[in-house]
């Protein structure tokens, strides 16, 4: 069995979605390498934080082209800020732009509940993912964040949450997917996603 690598560049909780990967029997690696990057059979982009800085410092270890030719032939999962990043771009502080994945940009978001949004809410799955396999629309997972991607092409939201509005929750497109809120922080429920992310590439 191969690795999942889990990209380090200076933000994210890394360990805590190394230690959901070895909970489930998955090796996971963290490296800001490209040569192990390029070695993985899958990828996972964490991140926490401003939008802004953490570009900046993916595109100081020199990663964005990195990643965008790992998602040629790989699965790659981005986590919170990570899913962020997919987008083509965000208005965070300033302007910056994305990896370019998914279509749109990310902006606060516009509701009169509290911000950040911190805590648990439901899902409804609004296409088919294989990170859902076993799972229930309905099922509760872990958000922490106060910024979201707004998708231009609804085909690319896989599944949305409401927060006095309706929330960009995941995203796929390809060998691409993305999880606005923390699978490592969701109990049974975010293990089994994890779980299945797993096992589209690794045997």
């Amino acid at each position: 069995m191969g690795y999942i690598a889990i990209v380090d560049y200076g933000v994210g909780n890394l360990m805590s979605v190394e230690n959901a990967l070895r909970y489930l029997g998955l090796k996971g690696k963290i490296t800001g390498e490209a040569s192990q990057l390029d070695r993985a059979d899958a990828v996972i982009l964490p991140g926490v934080g401003a939008f802004p800085d953490a570009w900046e410092k993916l595109q100081g270890k020199g990663l964005v082209p990195v990643l965008r030719r790992q998602a040629e032939d790989k699965p790659v999962l981005g986590i919170c800020l990570g899913m962020q990043m997919l987008f083509q771009g965000s208005e965070e502080v300033r302007p910056c732009p994305g990896l370019g994945f998914i279509r749109g940009r990310v902006r606060r978001i516009e509701t009169a509940c509290k911000l950040p949004h911190i805590g648990w809410n439901s899902l409804t799955f609004t296409h088919d993912s294989p990170l859902f396999q076993g799972i229930d629309s309905g099922a509760y997972v872990y958000f922490v964040h106060s910024f979201c991607g707004m998708a231009e092409d609804s085909a690319q939201v896989t599944a949305v949450t409401d927060y006095g509005t309706p929330v960009v929750a995941a995203v796929g497109q390809g060998n691409v997917y993305g999880t606005q809120f923390h699978p490592e922080k969701s109990g049974e429920i975010g293990l089994q996603m994890l779980r299945n992310f797993g096992g589209l590439n690794l045997c």
